[in-house]
């Protein structure tokens, strides 16, 4: 296809969406397109350290219809003063800058809020050691083909692309594996899985008393009793059912670039404030809409309670979840405004996914120590009602009668698994009947169902694990 026959499909792609939806919405798609791939970029160039261009290759090719704007996309990687700039069509410039220990935020012009960096206190962990410093190989034939089989590429499209598996039985690493140029070590995004992480915040400020689940969250902007968003609860944000109107976050297309949602992630430098700002489109707690915002705002009331700066709001996740579980190697992202960008901005190695998963395994508990309120976790994974993907107040849930949770069981999927899931292909899954955490991240499709391939890892990995003596050293 010509250069000038791609720019056609593409400028038309464009403007047949933005005569459905709006031209003030059509206005926002370059920067919205620009503004992904320049943090993404540059948070897996200089967190990641991984090829840039095989990242963007690869990550556009798992999201539909991108591919009709990166390739008019330009690209400067500037390694000296690291930062990403991207523009399209000489227009929608993006640029995101890395800073040490803080990973990379897009700048909008007015400059990004300045944060120090609070120092690492260096608390002992507090959760057993999963594994040793060197790669765990699989401790039984069994898992070895299973992890085959989640590496190798299909015949045909759609690509798996998968980057790391960590398997755990009963708190240690019986299995794990690494694309080319990836360890670990190696800290990978983990997009919405980032949201569990936020909602294992709220729960550690619910068990300290500075946040409460139900009765109206304390959002500034919502505080006269005569505004209708005054009813939203923690609860509510947590389960997506606060009913602000900024439309979906569960697409990962072109299309998904119209969405309010995306305005706010990628043309917006304090996106709390933003989401914040926006009106109801159904009562709070009468409909379900999974999106960024809701996420978003919990992480602006988590910076508050935590000391109201964004060095305090790092220095509280570090002490009180990611330095108990031994999570050493781990990047929270933060927005221009310096509140953590809670919606899909984390970064960890596939290790350290594996160790927040087991938190949950352990009911909130690392070495004797209640992390999470008491019943936390079983109100994390008891299902929302009309939530029809299968979701609960932070994880996706096997719980309940909704059409996800039928399905994945269908597939193999044990009913009391439930899992932190980001967009093309991440997941930290829990099954507590089988003592087991996998982790599982790369680059592939949200469509159709398995093809990142992670029914069959499930699967496989929890018919091999039930076969008792295949695994060495584990009951």
């Amino acid at each position: 296809m010509t250069r000038r026959r791609k720019i056609i499909l593409a400028t038309t792609a464009i403007a047949c969406v933005g005569l459905a939806l709006g031209a003030a919405r059509a206005r926002d798609v370059p920067k919205v397109a620009t503004g992904f791939i320049a943090d993404t970029l540059c948070s897996e160039t200089f967190v990641s350290g991984l090829d840039p261009m095989r990242n963007l290759a690869e990550t556009s090719d798992a999201m539909p219809g991108t591919g009709l704007l990166t390739w008019a996309m330009n690209l400067q990687i500037d390694r000296a003063r690291k930062d990403v700039t991207v523009t399209l069509f000489g227009i929608g410039r993006s640029h995101a800058v890395y800073r040490e220990g803080l990973g990379c935020t897009l700048e909008h012009g007015e400059g990004i809020t300045d944060v120090a960096l609070p120092p690492d206190e260096k608390q002992p962990a507090l959760l057993p050691e999963i594994a040793g410093p060197s790669i765990v190989p699989s401790q039984s034939e069994g898992l070895s083909a299973a992890l085959d089989r989640a590496f190798t590429e299909p015949a045909q499209s759609p690509h798996r692309r998968t980057r790391a598996i960590v398997v755990m039985k009963a708190g240690r690493v019986i299995a794990e594996r690494y694309a080319d140029g990836i360890g670990p070590e190696t800290q990978l995004l983990g997009f919405s899985m980032t949201k569990s992480v936020i909602s294992a915040l709220t729960g550690v400020l619910v068990r300290q008393g500075k946040l409460k689940l139900d009765g109206p969250a304390p959002v500034a902007a919502w505080g006269h009793p005569d505004d209708p968003r005054h009813a939203i609860t923690v609860d509510q944000l947590l389960r997506h059912t606060a009913g602000l109107a900024l439309g979906s976050s569960l697409e990962a297309s072109l299309g998904s670039a119209f969405e309010p949602v995306n305005r706010m992630k990628f043309v917006e430098a304090d996106m709390a404030a933003y989401a914040a700002s926006i009106p109801l489109k159904t009562a709070p707690g009468t409909a379900w809409n999974y999106h960024d915002g809701n996420t978003l705002i919990l992480s602006r009331l988590i910076r508050n309670a935590a000391g109201g700066g964004p060095a305090d709001a790092l220095r509280f996740a570090r002490r009180e979840l990611f330095a108990p579980l031994g999570m050493r190697h781990v990047t929270l992202q933060l927005d221009g405004s310096g509140t953590i960008e809670g919606s899909s901005e984390m970064l960890a190695s596939a290790r350290d996914w594996a160790r927040f998963g087991q938190l949950y395994l352990n009911d909130g508990v690392a070495g004797g120590k209640r992390i999470l309120p008491e019943g936390w976790v079983n109100y994390s994974v008891t299902a929302t009602p009309n939530a029809w993907v299968g979701i609960g107040a932070g994880f996706w849930t096997n719980q309940g009668d909704s059409f996800g949770a039928n399905f994945r069981v269908e597939h193999g999927w044990p009913r009391d698994a439930f899992f932190a899931k980001g967009t093309i292909g991440q997941y930290t899954i829990v099954i507590p009947s089988e003592k087991l955490v996998i982790v599982r991240m790369g680059r592939s499709p949200n469509w159709p169902p398995n093809a990142d391939g992670v029914f069959d890892l499930v699967r496989d990995v929890v018919a091999v694990t039930r076969e008792k003596g295949k695994v060495a050293g584990v009951n």
